[in-house]
């Protein structure tokens, strides 16, 4: 591979401009927004969704009262906080990760690992919450031993079976 940069192009006249598709480059990044319960935190993501997965920890478990998370990576440099409540209040629940939750209402909107160029969003505080079905489900073995999880087609897991993994990725 060369670290020669390629050469100039010549611009396409204007009365050509509008014949040809735009670039991918040039098309612009999915934009997504999310909220929580009570509208005072809200955000907005660009890009592609990234590794939607469930969490069954005991973190997510006990934070959200329910048997599993729904996380949605996004580009960290992605977020923009959009609301009037600005930033949510943060919690550390590791050294190195950190939950963001409106400090009003209570909505656990993000996740974020020190040093991560990702930002986790929960899925369901997304307002439009297409193709984010979850691909993995992490800390399988300690989820609700009566929750049965079917997983996204396209699953490296397989379309109904959930993994039994022990790693912490929310």
């Amino acid at each position: 591979m060369s670290n020669t940069p390629p050469p100039p192009t010549q611009p396409l006249p204007a009365e050509h401009a509008d014949t040809l598709p735009p670039a991918a480059s040039d098309a612009p990044a999915p934009v997504r927004t999310g909220h929580c319960q009570c509208g005072r935190i809200s955000y907005q993501v660009s890009g592609v969704p990234d590794d939607p997965h469930l969490c069954s920890c005991v973190h997510e478990t006990r934070i959200s009262g329910g048997p599993a998370v729904l996380w949605v990576g996004f580009h960290l440099d992605s977020l923009t906080w959009t609301g009037s409540g600005g930033e949510p209040k943060w919690y550390s629940t590791y050294p190195t990760l950190h939950r963001g939750f409106c400090p009003d209402c209570g909505t656990h909107l993000v996740s974020v690992a020190d040093g991560s160029s990702m930002i986790m969003v929960t899925g369901f505080s997304l307002t439009d919450q297409s193709g984010i079905e979850p691909l993995g489900h992490s800390y399988r073995d300690i989820a609700a031993p009566w929750m049965s999880i079917t997983l996204a087609r396209g699953s490296e897991h397989g379309e109904n079976e959930a993994p039994m993994t022990a790693s912490a990725r929310s």
